[in-house]
């Protein structure tokens, strides 16, 4: 990626009774919060603003044989993210701003393309209490859309 223009951190909040997380900017400032809605059918995640509005949605989309999950910004359909068959490690199919994600969804080291260009680059700190990721983003316009993306990404993860 060429330029880092902003870096945003999740941080899980580890003793949750769902997922979870908590969005700081690189001065550790709250950027947005996520939550889970406890008692859904399949994985439903709600993304607020740090003014407690509601600014996307992910929702695991039922009946299908893979997990696959729809991305809301704004209360309008962005996009899906569908976690492909594969043996030794995860594979996605995604449809989402016309972007394309390479690396390890695994490990958690992956970057995002638009056409050619690395746009967002996702990555997992280890050692800190709780899952901790780093979103670099090299256009702040991107924000939002990256922060969502990653979000479904560890939400197809994490679902069997």
């Amino acid at each position: 990626m060429r330029g880092i223009s902003m870096r945003l951190l999740i941080k899980q909040r580890v003793f949750s009774w769902s997922d979870t997380y908590d969005i700081y900017d690189e001065n550790e400032n709250i950027r947005y919060f996520v939550k889970a809605e406890v008692f859904a059918l399949g994985h439903q995640l709600h993304v607020y603003d740090a003014w407690n509005n509601e600014v996307g949605r992910i929702s695991q989309e039922l009946l299908t044989f893979l997990p696959a999950f729809e991305i809301e910004v704004n209360g309008v359909k962005q996009g899906t993210i569908q976690k492909k068959f594969s043996f030794l490690t995860p594979k996605y199919e995604i449809d989402f701003n016309g972007w394309r994600v390479e690396g390890d969804f695994l490990g958690w080291d992956y970057d995002v393309y638009s056409q050619c260009c690395p746009i967002i680059h996702i990555t997992k700190e280890v050692l800190h209490w709780g899952d901790t990721y780093v979103i670099d983003i090299a256009n702040p316009e991107d924000e939002l859309m990256g922060l969502m993306l990653a979000i479904a990404i560890d939400a197809a993860n994490c679902t069997n």
